[in-house]
């Protein structure tokens, strides 16, 4: 009798302890958050996150609760892109996001392992970062935007708008990996239309002050805005300068001309709703070198009138006739 209270003793006391190490066995084998790094060349804004986190919601990943995101921004210094890159690879991120062709680059440049998704308005081929488009290779992969393919279509609305005009001009960021492009782009553009495209470079906010200095000592027309991430966090700047001068300006994306920007001609596709996917699906075991990059295909022609009316301009009906928004 004494034996079998013993032995029953013994089996509670057993489960008890059982009991109490089975949660923390169970804990230690669950898989630790993925963290990955988002490396960006300028300031990421509202809209930008709010996208790319959609993406990444799509593949069932939500920041705080089954991800971690490690934030890097090089304030538009490049020679800090290299540095921040190495960071995140010190950190073993499990991927990188790269918005920006620049800061692909330079997380390419840091690892041959980590899987990089990048948006870009260069040619992602051109640029070194993929082999091809369809068939990508190594761990890079993304999407790319085509704003600088359609160089040309944006001086031909500047010379549907301003007929008379002699003489455009195209500001570039010289730290870009594709500042050479845009400027044979604009260049060939300007030819095609048999107008003279003066480029203006600008990598600093005081660089943008002195282009449009002489963008006005060189009675220049009109302005195209290159389709950089820099330009894009120093959209006041622009917009304050381009009210100031009077200068009919285009730029690359429709939130400039939300924001009070002429006119805006670029893609409808949602880049950074796409890299977020795409981030999300590596996450769950695909690999960049089978994701082909993603190219925009639609895009969007976008008119403000009542910047139009401060700055003095009719709108042609030709090309209210061809806007797929017009700002009232």
């Amino acid at each position: 009798m004494q034996f079998d209270q013993l032995k029953r003793r013994t089996f509670i006391t057993l489960l008890g302890g059982a009991a109490a190490v089975w949660p923390l066995a169970a804990r230690a084998q669950q898989p630790a958050m993925p963290v990955i790094g988002f490396l960006y060349f300028g300031w990421p804004d509202t809209n930008m996150l709010a996208t790319f986190r959609k993406g990444l919601s799509e593949a069932g990943y939500f920041e705080g609760r089954n991800l971690a995101i490690e934030f890097r921004s090089a304030q538009n210094d490049t020679a800090r892109l290299s540095e921040l890159a190495a960071d995140l690879v010190r950190r073993q991120v499990a991927a990188i996001a790269a918005p920006s062709g620049t800061a692909a680059l330079a997380a390419r440049a840091a690892t041959t392992t980590i899987p990089i998704v990048f948006n870009t308005a260069g040619n992602p081929v051109q640029m070194g970062l993929v082999a091809s488009l369809n068939r990508p290779g190594g761990n890079v992969t993304g999407v790319a935007n085509m704003h600088m393919e359609v160089a040309a279509k944006r001086f031909g609305i500047l010379r549907e708008l301003l007929p008379k005009a002699t003489r455009f001009a195209v500001l570039v960021n010289p730290n870009s990996q594709n500042a050479k492009s845009e400027i044979t782009e604009a260049q060939e553009a300007g030819s095609a239309i048999g107008r003279e495209i003066d480029i203006l470079t600008a990598g600093t906010g005081r660089e943008i002050d002195m282009a449009f200095a002489s963008l006005v000592q060189k009675r220049i027309d009109a302005l195209v805005v290159g389709p950089h991430s820099f330009f894009r966090n120093r959209r006041a700047q622009l917009l304050t300068l381009a009210a100031r001068h009077t200068v009919p300006t285009i730029f690359s994306y429709r939130d400039d001309a939300e924001a009070g920007g002429l006119m805006s001609y670029g893609s409808t596709f949602d880049e950074y709703h796409q890299v977020g996917i795409y981030i999300g699906r590596i996450l769950k075991g695909e690999k960049p070198a089978d994701l082909p990059v993603m190219q925009a295909s639609k895009f969007e022609f976008i008119i403000n009138l009542q910047t139009a009316k401060a700055l003095g301009i009719d709108i042609p009906s030709t090309l209210l006739a061809i806007a797929d928004e017009v700002i009232e």
